[in-house]
């Protein structure tokens, strides 16, 4: 009995080993080491530079959304975590397009529409690196353009739920 439960954890842990890219190797890992070590990616998007990004959220609990960027040779350009304040900063309200935003932080967790507004809100969740948990959210007009991006604290997470109960 304990030795299964060795075993049972010991795969746990190893299969939890890679979610973040971290033994990928810059310029020498292919897409076969990407996936032999991430799995599957939740979206591929080609990029505007030609590369192929592959993303692999860990949404709606997980703070993260990892981006692997494949040169179209195919080996690993960059590993990166894309729900980050810095690449907040990257995106400019009246300017930026819906595919220049998903190529920046990958594909939303929800994506709820404004009839009023006629907006698009995509949703996503994500730490600040400090002490937050927070709800980023880019609103879209119909044009494809960013009218708004913000993010709200999640409270819900840091009273542990208890205040919805």
């Amino acid at each position: 009995m304990k030795l299964t439960l060795l075993l049972a954890l010991a795969l746990l842990m190893g299969g939890c080993a890679a979610v973040d890219g971290r033994n990928l190797r810059v310029g020498t890992s292919t897409e076969q080491d990407v996936e032999a070590q991430m799995g599957r990616p939740a979206e591929k998007l080609k990029a505007i530079d030609g590369d192929t990004i592959w993303f692999y959220p860990h949404q709606p609990f997980g703070r993260q959304m990892y981006a692997v960027r494949i040169a179209p040779q195919g080996v690993v350009r960059s590993v990166e975590q894309t729900l980050t304040e810095e690449n907040l900063r990257k995106v400019v309200p009246g300017s930026t397009t819906s595919a220049q935003a998903r190529e920046i932080f990958g594909p939303p967790y929800r994506v709820a529409g404004n009839a009023r507004m006629q907006r698009e809100a995509w949703e996503y969740t994500m730490y600040n690196g400090q002490q937050w948990d927070f709800f980023l959210y880019l609103q879209f007009s119909p044009d494809g353009i960013l009218r708004e991006a913000f993010m709200l604290k999640d409270y819900q997470k840091e009273m542990g739920d208890s205040f919805s109960k």
